[in-house]
């Protein structure tokens, strides 16, 4: 069975271990960890703190002199970053591309929406269906049947930026963030929902999305 997501990706291949052989050494559980924690503060909208656990995961990965780890570890931050609609190039990634693995240069693909000639069993399994999807609307289908909340953010953020997310699909990303607690990629969402209602003429969902933003931001509700 194919790994949910990156980060996991990144377990696998840096604590993999039979039974019987020693435990990781203490870069690899370090490295995790930091990437994991990043991961996390990214959500939650500490970018300081994020910055600084991928700092310190880029220090762990190096001790390993693996740079196909350390391309891995750039593309699961820049995966992240897209579930809170934040499209910008993963430079990082690209100057490690030579070295990363055949799944992981997939996966840059599949972010990158260069999704042409892509094979689906060479990303995790959740992504099958979205990019063998006929329509838009087996698309988005197909996003709302990813059970894991962070490869749902990301797979509708890539329908969003095609222009092909439904509705239903939107309103789908803003509830997966708000019952994680994750202020990045909410503040997001609530934002494409906010412009989508006053486009339509809708004043007063609007208004509502916005007191939801206000809140979120620390305004009086």
């Amino acid at each position: 069975m194919k790994p949910a997501f990156p980060i996991l990706l990144i377990a696998a291949a840096l604590l993999s271990a039979c039974g019987g052989t020693p435990p990781p050494p203490d870069w690899k559980l370090n490295a995790v960890s930091l990437i994991e924690h990043a991961q996390q503060r990214w959500l939650e909208g500490d970018t300081k703190a994020a910055e600084l656990a991928e700092t310190k995961a880029r220090r762990e990965i190096a001790k390993s002199g693996r740079i196909d780890l350390l391309a891995r570890a750039e593309l699961s931050a820049c995966a992240t970053r897209i579930a809170s609609l934040d499209f910008a190039a993963c430079t990082a990634f690209d100057k490690l591309a030579a070295d990363a693995g055949v799944s992981d240069k997939a996966y840059a693909r599949f972010l990158a929406a260069d999704w042409t000639g892509l094979d689906a069993k060479s990303l995790p399994a959740h992504y099958g269906d979205l990019i063998s999807a006929k329509d838009d609307a087996a698309a988005n289908r197909a996003v709302a049947e990813i059970k894991q909340p962070l490869p749902r953010l990301i797979a509708a953020a890539l329908l969003f930026r095609a222009g092909r997310a439904a509705p239903t699909t939107l309103s789908a990303a803003v509830e997966t963030a708000s019952e994680r607690g994750w202020r990045r990629p909410l503040l997001a969402w609530l934002e494409v929902e906010r412009k989508r209602a006053q486009a339509g003429g809708d004043g007063e969902a609007a208004t509502q999305l916005q007191k939801r933003i206000d809140f979120i931001l620390g305004a009086t509700p």
